[in-house]
């Protein structure tokens, strides 16, 4: 399963900057090993009787040894009186070689469980026993970050402008510089999310299925629900998969909390798919399935009030099922919320007071069969609601 789990990846990564190769100003490798041999080399790994050595790499201006881990800076922007504002990556460089799996979080500034899981896994990892190197960048959007705010300080969304430009709005510039300097070098990534506006998702993956490299991913993390989307042009998923490194989004849980369970999820998952991957070895590794998702939509506030649900996220419902209410604090008028079809609950709203049109519950249709689970992905409009 490993072996060919790290050959199909490695189909869908050949654009991938190699980390330690030079770049030229327009990001692209020099080296002579492409991201997609380094994966098929290490897939060969365990055929072989003596495991060769990993070699220094560079990120960021300095120079990791194998065997070691180091926090780096990265300054994608500047403040309004021209300081650069540096946020931290850290890199566990392991002693033998392999892929280059990168993580990302608090791309949008108010969600913490993604910050949470990279300074675990990171903080987890021996470099001693790894094979490959893994990046993290625990949060990406430094400015909105340090605001509580899910934009930039310009209302942007960062997460619409990559892979940005150089010369672009302060969002694209922010884009460019984190995917030239950081995102290149990786051979697959995990973009870590939450819901949005007080909304709560149940721990899922949104991955293209019909990518070989992100497919292979997303079987990898264990037992995760999967929502087979398209991405959207301008997230960092879409552009990194067209660039070659195969990107993943995990959404899990809601924005401006830490939800312990949903970081205990994210950093299973993850260990999982580093075992998969043959990066590290688990004494008891997660090969669990969940269920694909291959349709999903979203049920809408009719009217405003104040909303009390009736569900938990994850339970399966019927059509007609009562998913809430929503309650008129002036007239006590209730209002109930019906399930328009069957489904399962993988996102809600918080209880809180609503606007007509607002998206309360979203619900998704398993795959039930093979042709299913091969479907195309669901267009991106579908979660114009959601995180991503």
């Amino acid at each position: 399963m490993r072996r060919l789990l790290l050959i199909a990846l490695s189909a869908g990564i050949a654009g991938a900057t190699p980390l330690g190769g030079q770049e030229t100003s327009g990001g692209a490798a020099l080296s002579g090993v492409s991201g997609a041999q380094q994966i098929v080399a290490s897939a060969s790994v365990s055929d072989t009787p003596e495991r060769p050595s990993a070699e220094p790499v560079a990120l960021l201006g300095e120079t990791i040894p194998p065997g070691s881990t180091r926090r780096l800076a990265w300054a994608g922007t500047e403040q309004f009186e021209g300081v650069g504002i540096d946020t931290p990556v850290l890199i566990a460089h392991g002693a033998d070689p392999g892929p280059v799996l990168c993580l990302t979080g608090a791309v949008h500034g108010d969600e913490l469980n993604g910050i949470e899981i990279v300074r675990r896994v990171l903080g987890q990892l021996e470099p001693g026993a790894l094979a490959g190197t893994v990046i993290g960048v625990p949060i990406v959007n430094i400015q909105a970050f340090r605001d509580g705010s899910r934009y930039l300080p310009d209302r942007r969304d960062l997460n619409r402008h990559f892979p940005g430009s150089p010369g672009g709005s302060a969002a694209s510039r922010i884009a460019h510089s984190l995917f030239t300097r950081v995102v290149r070098h990786c051979d697959a990534l995990v973009d870590l999310h939450t819901g949005s506006f007080e909304r709560i998702n149940l721990p899922q993956l949104r991955a293209d299925l019909s990518h070989a490299g992100v497919a292979a991913l997303a079987r990898g993390f264990g037992a995760t629900v999967i929502v087979n989307s398209q991405p959207r042009e301008g997230t960092l998923r879409a552009a990194a998969t067209g660039a070659g490194i195969p990107t993943i989004t995990f959404e899990a849980g809601g924005p401006a909390q830490l939800e312990p369970e949903q970081i205990a999820h994210g950093v299973r998952g993850i260990r999982a798919l580093l075992d998969t991957l043959g990066m590290v070895a688990q004494p008891r590794p997660w090969r669990d399935h969940e269920a694909t998702y291959v349709d999903s939509s979203w049920v809408r506030a009719d009217r405003g009030g104040i909303l009390m649900t009736a569900v938990d996220l994850g339970s399966e419902v019927r059509q007609g099922d009562l998913l809430g209410r929503l309650i008129d604090p002036i007239t006590n008028k209730t209002t109930p919320i019906q399930a328009p079809s069957d489904g399962r609950v993988i996102g809600m709203a918080r209880n809180q007071v609503l606007m007509p049109g607002f998206a309360a519950y979203h619900l998704g249709r398993q795959g039930q069969g093979p042709d299913d689970r091969l479907a195309p992905p669901m267009p991106d409009n579908e979660f114009s609601d959601t995180s991503e």
